[in-house]
């Protein structure tokens, strides 16, 4: 009979950025800024192409739907790493790393989605322009 190993991982330790508590709020604070930078600048995004009907193309239509798979590729990863740093903890379940990866890989595939779209349809408005 061959050895097998049988333990299985409930949670996983991260080992974080820093261990000085007083450096705590200020890297919570940076990731907490850069986050609500990178929310604002994609909802502005979002709401110029929405309110000006001058911006009803295509290529503004995948830009605003660039702008919101941006919005939750942030919000997939920066808020757990705001709970943990704010909780102090450094565990995180088995489950919700799964869970995690499989948004991140998930959006991931659908900004390089869009991307090859947007370069499409310009490649198409340069190359053919008596169709659009």
């Amino acid at each position: 009979m061959e050895p097998q190993n049988d333990k299985q991982i409930l949670e996983l330790f991260l080992l974080g950025l820093s261990e000085d508590p007083e450096l705590q709020p200020f890297i919570f604070g940076l990731f907490l800024s850069m986050y609500l930078v990178t929310v604002l600048g994609n909802l502005l995004i979002i709401l110029a192409t929405i309110s000006d009907s001058h911006l009803y193309t295509s290529m503004y239509f995948f830009l605003s739907n660039l702008s919101f798979v941006d919005i939750c590729f942030t919000t997939t990863t920066v808020l757990k790493t705001l709970v943990n740093i704010q909780t102090q903890s450094k565990v995180i379940t088995y489950e919700v790393c799964i869970i995690q990866i499989y948004y991140f890989t998930s959006l991931v595939g659908l900004d390089n989605f869009l991307l090859t779209l947007m370069a499409y349809d310009r490649f198409v408005a340069i190359c053919l322009p008596c169709i659009t």
